[in-house]
């Protein structure tokens, strides 16, 4: 009896599961890239191995489907572990990490040289570029749907270039209506 509980309910998670959308994620080297020949902006996860929140941020706000949809369409997607060892090409500039231990892949571990060059203080941290790979914003901290919407249609429209102050943000947000659902 149990068995069959366990295979109904891996049953149950799988088929959950096999409907989640997929943001279609890249290396920034290949948004970079990919930017050249079809402009687009480019939204950048900052995360690490060991950061719950960024698990959370996967789960719970990557995989709803109006959020990949979007950020299908209008973005260039990276992933990039903020505490890794891929080597990144960057404004003319090689970026690494000389300290990174193996031993600590999934644990703390030294922050790459990308990731202190893009001012990363806190992961995880959502990076938005322009469609020719200038820093726009970095957003820190776990997403809700709801929450990332407002900077994915902020910063697509480039309704932040008119926004100059802390009080013309509040206004912006406190008029801002979500279709996104948390």
């Amino acid at each position: 009896m149990k068995k069959t509980i366990y295979l109904m309910l891996a049953l149950g998670f799988l088929n959950l599961n096999a409907f989640a959308q997929e943001i279609n994620w890249v290396t920034f080297q290949e948004a970079l890239e990919l930017q050249k020949k079809t402009p687009k902006k480019i939204m950048m996860d900052v995360y690490t191995n060991w950061c719950g929140p960024c698990k959370m941020l996967d789960r719970n706000t990557f995989q709803k489907k109006e959020v990949a949809d979007y950020v299908n369409e209008h973005y260039y997607a990276v992933k990039f572990n903020g505490e890794g060892n891929d080597v990144v090409n960057y404004k003319e500039k090689s970026f690494t990490n000389p300290n990174y231990n193996p031993a600590n892949a999934n644990r703390r571990n030294s922050a790459h040289d990308l990731a202190r060059y893009l001012q990363i203080s806190a992961y995880p941290t959502i990076v938005f570029f322009d469609d020719k790979g200038e820093v726009i914003a970095p957003i820190r901290g776990y997403q809700k749907p709801s929450q990332l919407e407002l900077y994915l249609k902020m910063f697509k429209k480039d309704d932040h270039k008119n926004i100059k102050t802390q009080e013309e943000f509040n206004a912006y947000y406190k008029a801002f209506v979500s279709n996104f659902k948390d």
